[in-house]
């Protein structure tokens, strides 16, 4: 039997800073347009209540956003409405500090999960998220870009998601394809 969950119990947020490079370093990454693109189409498809990308750079915010106006009110709002319903989810954030400020305006701040490719010692399980959500718990989750979420990051949150893994060695999923996972197995219909 399918747990029901209230449409917009998740909040999504794309970290580009701070994020690690392969040397673990801290770094920013640079947004790009698949990814909003697909994680919002995914979000949309799921019930999420809004998509954040967080990007403290002027140029990569101004890129998001002429990406969404095109889709929200240019040639792309005709051309295809569908992408349109999926572009309006997003809000552009400088910084981890105002997305919490701005997901917990009037409310109660959510509880914050990372996702992160590498096991993390204070996970919490997928089951456990969606029977949160059935008894109406909000949740804001994490996606980091580059190779991942910092440290200080991550300390911040409420716990870590599992890692997505297939049954090879080999793990380094793109964040839109790890995101779409994730949400099908917190949001996703259950036969």
């Amino acid at each position: 039997m399918d747990i029901q969950i209230n449409s917009g119990s998740v909040d999504l947020a794309l970290i580009h800073y701070p994020v690690c490079n392969k040397n673990r370093q801290t770094i920013g990454s640079a947004v790009t347009n698949l990814d909003i693109h697909d994680i919002a189409r995914a979000a949309k498809t799921f019930g999420v209540g809004r998509f954040y990308v967080v990007t403290p750079y002027r140029d990569q915010q101004i890129l998001v956003q002429e990406i969404i106006d095109h889709w929200l009110t240019g040639h792309g709002s005709h051309y295809n409405p569908d992408r349109k319903e999926a572009l309006e989810l997003i809000r552009v954030v400088e910084d981890i500090e105002s997305l919490i400020n701005k997901v917990s305006e009037g409310r109660r701040k959510p509880t914050m999960l990372a996702t992160c490719a590498r096991e993390q010692y204070a996970s919490w399980s997928y089951s456990t998220v969606r029977n949160s959500l059935a008894d109406g718990r909000k949740f804001l989750i994490f996606f980091g870009t580059g190779w991942g979420l910092t440290s200080e990051v991550l300390a911040k949150m409420d716990g870590v998601l599992p890692p997505v893994r297939g049954d090879s060695d080999y793990n380094h999923l793109s964040v839109r394809s790890a995101a779409a996972i994730v949400l099908d197995r917190l949001l996703g219909v259950r036969s």
